[in-house]
Protein backbone atom coordinates (compact mmCIF):
# COMPACT_ATOMS: atom_id res chain seq x y z
CA UNK A 1 0.00 0.00 0.00
CA UNK A 2 2.93 2.43 0.73
CA UNK A 3 3.17 2.38 -2.83
CA UNK A 4 -0.11 3.48 -3.78
CA UNK A 5 0.68 6.89 -5.39
CA UNK A 6 2.78 4.82 -8.18
CA UNK A 7 -0.11 2.89 -9.36
CA UNK A 8 -1.11 3.98 -12.84
CA UNK A 9 -3.56 3.02 -14.90
CA UNK A 10 -4.80 4.52 -18.41
CA UNK A 11 -7.21 7.69 -18.96
CA UNK A 12 -10.77 7.67 -19.43
CA UNK A 13 -10.68 7.31 -23.88
CA UNK A 14 -12.77 10.39 -24.83
CA UNK A 15 -14.79 7.63 -26.75
CA UNK A 16 -15.64 5.84 -23.55
CA UNK A 17 -14.13 2.31 -24.85
CA UNK A 18 -12.13 1.77 -21.43
CA UNK A 19 -14.70 3.45 -19.18
CA UNK A 20 -15.96 0.29 -17.26
CA UNK A 21 -11.99 -0.61 -16.84
CA UNK A 22 -11.66 3.35 -15.65
CA UNK A 23 -14.32 2.93 -13.20
CA UNK A 24 -13.38 0.20 -11.25
CA UNK A 25 -9.30 1.64 -11.55
CA UNK A 26 -11.05 4.87 -10.01
CA UNK A 27 -12.90 3.39 -7.47
CA UNK A 28 -10.28 1.45 -5.86
CA UNK A 29 -7.43 4.09 -6.24
CA UNK A 30 -10.40 6.28 -4.32
CA UNK A 31 -11.23 3.92 -1.54
CA UNK A 32 -7.76 2.81 -1.03
CA UNK A 33 -6.71 6.81 -0.26
CA UNK A 34 -9.85 7.09 1.53
CA UNK A 35 -12.05 9.19 -1.05
CA UNK A 36 -14.17 7.10 -2.13
CA UNK A 37 -17.28 8.64 -0.56
CA UNK A 38 -16.61 12.18 -2.47
CA UNK A 39 -17.94 10.45 -5.42
CA UNK A 40 -20.96 9.53 -3.48
CA UNK A 41 -24.50 11.25 -3.01
CA UNK A 42 -25.03 12.95 0.27
CA UNK A 43 -21.48 13.36 0.93
CA UNK A 44 -19.85 15.02 3.79
CA UNK A 45 -16.21 15.37 2.25
CA UNK A 46 -13.56 18.23 3.31
CA UNK A 47 -13.00 20.69 0.51
CA UNK A 48 -9.63 19.12 0.76
CA UNK A 49 -11.02 15.96 0.18
CA UNK A 50 -12.89 17.19 -2.67
CA UNK A 51 -10.27 18.83 -4.08
CA UNK A 52 -7.72 15.72 -3.83
CA UNK A 53 -10.98 13.39 -5.43
CA UNK A 54 -11.17 16.33 -8.71
CA UNK A 55 -6.99 16.33 -9.43
CA UNK A 56 -7.14 12.50 -9.61
CA UNK A 57 -10.27 12.43 -11.70
CA UNK A 58 -9.10 15.34 -13.77
CA UNK A 59 -5.88 13.98 -13.96
CA UNK A 60 -6.88 10.65 -15.50
CA UNK A 61 -9.21 11.64 -17.90
CA UNK A 62 -8.87 12.62 -21.97
CA UNK A 63 -7.54 16.19 -22.68
CA UNK A 64 -10.81 16.52 -24.65
CA UNK A 65 -12.71 15.46 -21.77
CA UNK A 66 -10.74 17.95 -19.50
CA UNK A 67 -11.56 20.92 -21.74
CA UNK A 68 -15.15 19.90 -22.34
CA UNK A 69 -15.77 20.04 -17.53
CA UNK A 70 -13.54 22.59 -17.29
CA UNK A 71 -15.84 24.43 -14.88
CA UNK A 72 -16.89 21.33 -13.00
CA UNK A 73 -15.28 22.09 -9.61
CA UNK A 74 -16.42 19.00 -7.44
CA UNK A 75 -15.50 15.70 -7.99
CA UNK A 76 -19.41 14.21 -7.76
CA UNK A 77 -20.37 16.17 -10.46
CA UNK A 78 -18.02 15.25 -12.77
CA UNK A 79 -18.53 11.53 -11.69
CA UNK A 80 -21.98 11.92 -12.61
CA UNK A 81 -21.29 13.88 -15.79
CA UNK A 82 -19.02 10.89 -16.84
CA UNK A 83 -21.70 8.59 -15.95
CA UNK A 84 -24.62 9.96 -17.42
CA UNK A 85 -21.78 9.97 -21.12
CA UNK A 86 -20.83 6.73 -20.59
CA UNK A 87 -22.96 4.52 -18.68
CA UNK A 88 -25.26 2.97 -22.01
CA UNK A 89 -21.82 1.11 -22.89
CA UNK A 90 -22.18 -1.25 -19.95
CA UNK A 91 -25.41 -2.85 -22.09
CA UNK A 92 -22.80 -2.64 -25.06
CA UNK A 93 -19.69 -3.63 -24.15
CA UNK A 94 -20.31 -6.09 -21.40
CA UNK A 95 -22.61 -8.46 -23.06
CA UNK A 96 -19.85 -8.35 -25.72
CA UNK A 97 -17.41 -8.99 -23.05
CA UNK A 98 -18.89 -12.05 -21.57
CA UNK A 99 -19.80 -13.81 -25.09
CA UNK A 100 -16.42 -13.53 -26.06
Amino acid sequence: MTNIKNWKFIALDISGKNYLLWVLDVKLHLSAKKLRHTIDEDNAASNEERATALIFLRYHIDDDLKYEYLTVKNPLELWQNLNDRFEHLKAVVLPKTLND
